[in-house]
């Protein structure tokens, strides 16, 4: 990359202080090696007796870029336990049994090498390399092997994958590459099998997460000096410097090949997620919002890009040259400022917009469609029989006074008034509606609300002119009355039938004149008016061609309403129940959210009053979240490239016009693709920029514009080096949740398979041909990546065999419209032991930042007997415990007297607030939880072996288990066998046998294709 120097991006002083105190961040269990907490000196950690619920205890595990201490034997565990429930809780499970006997299903495959030993190559290779088979010779390794007795099998921490040869981190990072001195100090990674995988020395997700997370608790992330962004899952501080943080932008690629040809051969794609609106972690540098009057912010005369870091200035300060066109433009008179002799302008330090790489312009009235106004809520409110009954009701009327009134004691409000939950200007109002809609006046001067009832469904219509938007603080008392009153009012009124789409209409011309957000919710399948719905899901066509019908809406009122509001700058957020699991057609209702820019919370099997709490923290967090509305938004890039596509939730009219989203939050993601249309010049920079045009919730127009800047390399082994996993499996993701409604699911999943293949056949052909080929060799910023797209292919989404439509089309749509974080999560989820947790872990150390404990590998074989797990995929947070758990534990998390599992409520929400250390330590890791995630609520679900419908849903997420499609390991051999093939010219790129392939594996069908 070229000297940042050039951009005026440097010179703003040091980076602020590493150690960030805010509580929020992550430590883990052990400081990393060179950060030992106060008062504890380094080395192994001293044993705690009586610290853990029937487990070994757990030796250190090394830092992050620290080379690991030499394997120790495993040592008996200490003697005092505090918790046991009997003998065997203390055991292992044995390994998978479907993985015994592999090396002679592969060889069967061709795919055995000779070459058996760790590879003694000096020379230097970016990669780690996996020997997939050699000559086999330790019997008693063999992985169907059972414990011996008298061994204790490995603890919950050395399954962590903690204790092996730590990954080494790009030079590109910053952060020192480890040694491996088994290798001469190549930073390699060459795993020996001796005839078999072992699960243990194939890429681990939780530890490309763990060992990264403990290096960013301790420093900043400085946008410009490192070049490939922490992993999407890990929380950390970034430090603007004139490149974006990647929390607003992740590039696939931020080394970018001069040609296409180069870009063609490396099968990677080129492309940017953008959440423009992502949310700042304490402790990072607020938005500036900058103001330039009624001449609005300086921009190309040309290509329009606003001004930022990248411009150089020139002719003494009268001349700024675009970075995307190169067009020199004249400075106004009153944004000249003169030159340095290093070409600075001197007032940089003073200018947010040339330091920063996102920033915010208020923009004047040439920008502007309508008056801006603070951001008007409707809450369009089911009241029908089903909504009433279920309970669904009630937990949408507290979602809003959530939402509008938190319960939680305010720290700077001193006269007991409410502190505000959404900003000033912003006002609500309130629509219930069955088979007629109600309209409510709001009024402050009233005793409490009055109630219009609209039946003209055909036409629907305001009845009144004012009162129906207040400000929530003002009238809080009748807005809080009729919250409370609602669920009884209409507990005697008994509708049936909802009337979704003309309430929709309804709400429709509330907001037309100003744009807006409604928030819907829905019970019951709307059957009554004009767009009323009807049951089309079809289980016989589930896994067939026609299964495509039920993806997508043809219903022509429902299309023309979801247009109107979109052109309207209307989002809506939709809160669809089905109890019991009924039938909703999340099709059709979700179509207006997709359009307009909002989001489905969908709740399949809602069951009150288990799921009342999950819906009112996600209605609140849906209201209290960053809105803008109104929204524009336009891509720009350098010169020899072009948008070539966009992923996501938004209109775009014509191919080239700016893409119109009624409203965008925090939550959202666009993707970006981009292609060639010329050839890039090796000596300068690709720089991007994203400007979203919108209205903020308190009614001020702004452009947010979101400025990254990538090198180029002519030879494409640099952009190896710098590929960003988390933003290609998303570019990935979103392209093929894009595919769904035109090609059949088993092509699309072909297609992920052949990418795969593609992306790691084509650097094994340039830049590792010299590896022998019984070698599965992963470019090192990629090596988790196959984990992802065999993820991918078992999500609900995309997943073969019966699905529920409702579900799948829900999961679809949220692939294209969620970010790297919440994705990351979902296609790998995050899985915490709670039983056998250091007494430290779950509290904050001195610096004030929670202890975490390691994460587990997804997989069966590392849940011990007698374990209690939280399971959190960013969507649902589940509580997985043994059969055999101990019933200390059970009492000290739930209370006195909860000592079996089957006393504990299949209907619990939530951790009770107790005194004991396990319940503190478990409540806290629920918080810290909370804080890295999406959209979605942390609210537990119990899932109790042998007891709980949810225990399916734990099974889904064990992706590396054989379930839904092929375990992690048979899917790496199925992929280096199809590397192999291309090597050897013999594959076959026809989409069909693609699929087919990844069953052909003999003796490793799995039932569900």
């Amino acid at each position: 990359m070229a000297d940042p120097s050039m951009y005026n991006s440097f010179g703003q002083g040091p980076v602020p202080g590493e150690a960030s105190t805010d509580p929020n961040r992550t430590a883990h269990q052990v400081p990393p090696q060179g950060y030992p907490a106060a008062g504890v000196p380094p080395g192994p950690s001293p044993p705690q007796p009586g610290a853990m619920y029937g487990a070994p205890q757990q030796q250190q595990w090394s830092g992050y870029g620290v080379p690991p201490p030499a394997q120790q034997p495993l040592q008996p565990p200490h003697g005092q336990f505090a918790y046991q429930a009997d003998p065997m809780a203390a055991g292992g499970v044995s390994p998978d049994p479907a993985m015994a006997g592999l090396a002679s299903q592969m060889s069967g495959l061709g795919i055995i090498g000779s070459d058996s030993g760790a590879r003694t190559s000096k020379k230097k290779h970016r990669h780690a390399h996996h020997e997939i088979a050699g000559a086999s010779t330790l019997a008693s390794q063999s992985l169907g092997a059972v414990p011996q007795a008298g061994i204790p099998p490995p603890s919950q921490f050395l399954n962590t994958g903690l204790n092996q040869a730590a990954r080494p981190i790009s030079p590109a990072a910053g952060i020192p590459a480890p040694v491996n001195p088994a290798l001469g100090g190549a930073d390699v990674g060459s795993v020996p099998t001796q005839g078999k995988i072992d699960p243990e020395q194939i890429p681990s997700i939780p530890r490309s997460r763990d060992l990264p997370a403990q290096y960013y608790f301790n420093h900043v992330y400085p946008t410009m000096e490192r070049h490939l962004p922490p992993p999407a899952a890990v929380p950390f501080v970034a430090h603007d410097q004139g490149n974006s943080s990647p929390k607003y932008a992740r590039l696939t690629l931020n080394n970018i090949p001069s040609t296409s040809d180069f870009l063609s051969s490396t099968a990677l794609p080129l492309g940017m997620i953008l959440q423009p609106l992502a949310r700042l972690d304490p402790g990072e540098q607020p938005i500036p919002v900058l103001d330039f009057g009624d001449a609005g912010p300086p921009r190309c005369r040309r290509c329009r890009t606003y001004i930022n870091p990248f411009m150089s200035f020139r002719s003494g300060g009268n001349k700024f040259v675009c970075n995307m066109c190169t067009f020199p433009n004249d400075v106004t008179a009153d944004y000249f400022a003169p030159i340095d002799p290093s070409g600075s302008r001197v007032d940089r330090m003073q200018r947010p917009e040339l330091m920063m790489g996102t920033v915010e312009f208020l923009v004047p009235k040439d920008y502007w469609n309508k008056e801006p106004v603070g951001l008007q809520w409707l809450f369009l409110i089911d009241v029908s029989l089903e909504s009433v009954n279920r309970g669904f009701l009630k937990g949408v009327c507290k979602g809003i006074m959530e939402a509008l009134y938190s319960e939680e004691p305010s720290e700077n409000v001193d006269d007991g008034s409410a502190a505000r939950r959404i900003p000033e200007g912003a006002k609500v109002g309130i629509v219930t509606y069955d088979k007629e809609v109600h309209f409510y006046n709001l009024s402050a001067q009233l005793d409490q609300a009055q109630m219009m009832v609209m039946t003209d469904l055909e036409e629907p219509f305001v009845p009144l002119s004012e009162g129906l938007f207040v400000d929530p603080y003002e009238s809080k008392n009748v807005i809080a009355s009729l919250l409370q009153r609602i669920p009884t009012i209409f507990s005697r009124v008994k509708n049936p039938q909802p009337a979704l789409l003309p309430a929709l209409n309804a709400a429709l011309a509330a907001l037309r004149p100003t744009g807006g957000k409604i928030i819907g919710t829905i019970a019951s399948l709307p059957t009554w008016g004009p767009g009323a719905l009807s049951l089309r899901d079809d289980p016989k066509v589930h896994g067939t061609d026609g299964e495509r019908k039920l993806f997508t809406t043809e219903h022509t009122g429902w299309r023309e309403t979801a247009g109107h509001l979109a052109e309207a700058g209307i989002g809506v957020d939709m809160f669809i129940a089905a109890p019991s699991g009924t039938y909703m057609d999340v099709a059709t209702i979700g179509h207006v959210p997709e359009v307009t820019g909002g989001e489905t919370f969908f709740y399949p099997n809602f069951h009150a009053p288990r799921d009342i709490r999950k819906l009112s923290q996600e209605l609140a967090h849906a209201v209290t979240r960053e809105t803008g509305y109104q929204a524009l938004m336009k891509v720009r890039c350098s010169n020899g490239l072009q948008v070539s596509g966009y992923h996501g939730n938004f209109v775009q009219h014509t191919f080239g016009a700016d893409l119109e989203i009624g409203a965008i939050d925090a939550d959202k993601a666009i993707g970006v693709t981009f292609s060639y249309d010329g050839k890039l010049n090796p000596k300068l920079d690709a720089h991007f920029q994203a400007a979203l045009l919108y209205t903020s919730a308190n009614g001020q127009r702004r452009v947010r514009c979101i400025n990254t800047v990538a090198a180029v390399n002519e030879g494409g082994l640099e952009t190896m080096k710098f590929v960003d996993q988390d933003a290609v499996v998303s570019m990935i993701a979103k392209e093929a949740a894009s595919k769904t409604v035109d090609k059949p699911l088993k092509d699309i999943r072909a297609s992920v398979t052949e990418k795969s293949v593609d992306i790691f056949s084509g650097y094994r052909k340039i830049f590792s041909g010299s590896h022998p080929p019984g070698q599965l060799v992963l470019p090192e910023n990629l090596k988790e990546f196959s984990m992802y797209m065999l993820s991918l292919l078992k999500s609900r989404a995309l997943k073969g065999g019966q699905e529920a439509s409702d579900r799948r089309i829900h999961d679809m749509r949220m692939l294209r419209s969620i970010g790297c974080t919440e994705l990351s999560l979902y296609l790998y989820p995050r899985i915490v032991p709670i039983h056998n947790m250091q007494p430290t872990d779950g509290f904050p150390n001195e610096q004030g930042q929670l202890q975490v404990p390691p994460s587990l590998r997804a997989s069966f074989s590392k849940i011990e007997e007698g374990g209690a797990y939280l399971v959190d995929n960013g969507q649902q947070c589940l509580l997985w415990l043994h059969a055999q758990v101990s019933p200390n534990l059970l009492e000290d998390l739930f209370g006195e007297g909860q000592n079996s599992l089957q006393g504990l409520s299949p209907q619990t929400s939530t951790i009770p607030v107790l005194e004991t250390h396990l319940n503190a330590q478990v409540r806290n890791l629920l918080q810290y939880l909370s804080t890295i995630r999406g959209s979605k609520a942390v609210t537990i679900q119990l899932a109790r072996q042998g007891l709980d419908g949810a225990e399916y849903e734990f099974a889904r997420m064990l992706v590396e288990d054989r379930n839904e499609a092929q375990s992690y390991v048979d899917w790496l051999v199925h992929v280096h066998r199809q590397i192999n093939l291309e090597l050897a010219g013999q594959r076959k790129r026809d989409d069909a046998v693609g699929e087919g392939g990844i069953t052909s594996l003999a003796g490793l069908r799995a039932p569900y294709w």
